[in-house]
């Protein structure tokens, strides 16, 4: 249920100027990382759960924090 509400509302999904540089130190890579966290949220295997306001992405050995009013990514780390 939480992983379509992500699907239905990709096009919003963004992070801030700041949170780019933060989920790739986090993930350690160097590609755009709205673009990577979607094509992990896509993933078959991707779990997403909602605790209070924020959605969690677990797909692989990561965690991705995205507020789940604004649909901003916050963070992203491995686990």
């Amino acid at each position: 249920m939480h992983k379509k509400v992500l699907l239905e509302n990709i096009d919003k999904i963004h992070t801030t100027e700041m949170g780019i540089g933060r989920i790739q130190k986090n993930l350690e890579i160097s590609e755009e990382p709205v673009g990577y966290c979607i094509s992990k949220l896509k993933q078959e295997n991707a779990r997403v759960t909602k605790e209070g306001k924020n959605y969690y992405v677990e797909v692989d050995d990561l965690r991705i924090t995205i507020n789940s009013s604004s649909f901003t990514i916050i963070t992203a780390h491995k686990k």
